[in-house]
């Protein structure tokens, strides 16, 4: 059994997004996985770092003390997101700024280039919904967001990234072609971290 918390990091709280997170939920809560779930649309604090240094951090809102916690219980971290002008949604990247710090998510080490990495010993992985075809978000953008929540983010702080899953399009996209992406979603559930 891996503990699993799947954050949807879509601001909306319908979306194409949302339903990927849930098919990923309930295939793994059916293969015997404990699964909590996190919708940034419900999250209540203020996304604004609003600081220049870290240890000015505002204190943490109630609903950021409840994601911390959940990210410390899991093993395996499950990101959904848009993309949105290349990257993920600003309140998504708000939740990154106020809780992956120094000192909880990583730590400097005098003398050495790269932080320790606090999360270690836990894997994540990133399922991303677009009107971008994959070919063209590789071949032509260079897969930017990708590069950056893999090897800044979530490596960065010891959650080491296993997949990296890209839904398109979606604009446009019949009934049909959404249910693949859908069940695509529910086999990744069934084995999570692999």
């Amino acid at each position: 059994m891996v503990k699993i918390l799947v954050l949807n990091g879509h601001p909306a709280k319908k979306s194409f997004c949302g339903a990927l997170a849930q098919g990923y939920t309930d295939s793994a809560r059916t293969h015997g996985h404990e699964v909590r779930v996190q919708q940034v649309s419900a999250l209540r604090f203020d996304s604004d770092f609003g600081v220049s240094s870290f240890r000015d951090a505002k204190p943490w809102e109630p609903d950021l003390e409840a994601f911390w916690q959940n990210l410390e219980w899991c093993d395996h971290l499950v990101l959904t997101h848009p993309l949105w002008w290349g990257g993920m949604p600003a309140k998504l990247k708000g939740l990154i700024d106020r809780v992956f710090l120094p000192g909880l998510a990583f730590q400097y080490v005098k003398g050495k280039p790269l932080p320790e990495k606090l999360l270690k010993g836990r894997t994540s992985e990133v399922l991303v919904s677009s009107d971008t075809p994959g070919w063209f978000f590789r071949w032509v953008y260079g897969a930017g967001i990708k590069k950056q929540t893999k090897m800044q983010i979530l490596d960065f702080c010891g959650l080491k990234m296993k997949r990296y899953s890209w839904f398109s399009t979606i604009r446009g996209s019949s009934e049909a072609e959404r249910e693949k992406m859908l069940e695509r979603a529910r086999k990744l559930g069934a084995k999570p971290s692999s």
